[in-house]
């Protein structure tokens, strides 16, 4: 080997073995894993699976902390400020990394650009709920309640420019009805108040509301997706009353922009491991979620066109920019 090729082995060998040895060394200490909802929602059940999976795998705990506000955009700010060590994530969905960027004109942050995808973990669709008391058994009668008595029904989100929020602009605007928006800091506040019945209406993630449905306290009405769940077959797609209906939601966890590649790759590789295991993929399905992995850069060319998606549903479904 002549000194050149000598002085170019040398380099790569000191390049490589560093990440190596990063990765192999991460995590040094406990890891925050941000979310940005209240406890209860579907994005923080989410949180918590992965977390209880990464304290397992890790050797360090993984402490979910919750940081709700405009949106997910209160955590989302957190994360970009956090150092990009991989000590820092982020759980979060498309409400937070798709729907905002074309909501607000002015975010503190560019999620395409300031957050590296690590991998998504799955995706779900959502339901629409009612109170009991609402006099409406199916998304036919409760379009015709709605036609028939309007501004009078109102229904409630997770958040102004949340997934739920559109979700439900949508099928206001699709459906041709006046109902009046209430916007909560997260899906469990939301769903505790239309299980009181100050309020009426609510699209939220399975996951959140299965029990209050398996309990009667909360009637389900139809789902977003473009098919049946397997936790429910016997609801009915919103789509199949309201015709060409769809929405569904995916969650995911991020880093900052700038963690090395060596940590990404070994998040994406121990989550990947985590939704091959039976007993978490089970627990995922009973929650009405579906197990995905991706690769990180699947992940991130997912987000640009998620972006561009709803940028078309906010404009169909006549929500001003914040």
């Amino acid at each position: 080997m002549n000194k050149t090729a000598k002085a170019i082995a040398c380099l790569v060998t000191c390049g490589v073995l560093p990440l190596a040895a990063l990765a192999q060394t991460y995590p040094s200490r406990p890891v925050r894993m941000i979310v940005g909802f209240p406890p209860g929602g579907p994005t923080d059940l989410v949180a918590r699976l992965v977390a209880q999976h990464l304290s397992e795998t890790l050797g360090q705990q993984v402490v979910t902390d919750n940081r709700p506000g405009a949106g997910g955009a209160v955590a989302g700010l957190l994360m970009v400020m956090a150092a990009p060590d991989g000590h820092t994530l982020f759980t979060a969905s498309n409400g937070e990394i798709a729907i905002s960027p074309n909501l607000y004109r002015k975010m503190s942050y560019n999620p395409a650009k300031d957050l590296a995808p690590v991998s998504r973990v799955g995706s779900s669709q959502l339901v629409l709920l009612v109170h009991p008391a609402v006099a409406a058994q199916s998304v036919k009668e409760l379009v015709a309640l709605a036609k028939s008595k309007p501004g009078t029904i109102n229904f409630a989100s997770s958040g102004i420019g949340s997934t739920a929020h559109l979700s439900a602009e949508l099928f206001k605007t699709m459906a041709g009805i006046d109902i009046v928006h209430v916007p909560y800091k997260g899906a469990a506040p939301a769903l505790a108040d239309l299980m009181g019945g100050q309020v009426h209406m609510l699209i939220t993630g399975f996951s959140a509301a299965l029990t209050h449905i398996k309990s009667g306290k909360l009637r389900a009405l139809g789902v977003t997706g473009a098919s049946r769940v397997k936790a429910m077959p016997d609801l009915p797609t919103i789509g199949e009353t309201v015709a060409g209906y769809q929405i569904s939601s995916w969650y995911g966890v991020f880093a900052p922009a700038g963690t090395p590649a060596a940590i990404i790759n070994r998040l994406h590789g121990e989550i990947a491991a985590m939704l091959k295991r039976p007993d978490m993929n089970d627990r995922f399905i009973s929650l009405g979620l579906e197990p995905e992995a991706s690769t990180p850069q699947a992940f991130a060319a997912q987000v640009k066109e998620e972006i561009a998606k709803w940028a078309k549903i906010i404009k169909l479904a006549g929500v001003p920019q914040q």
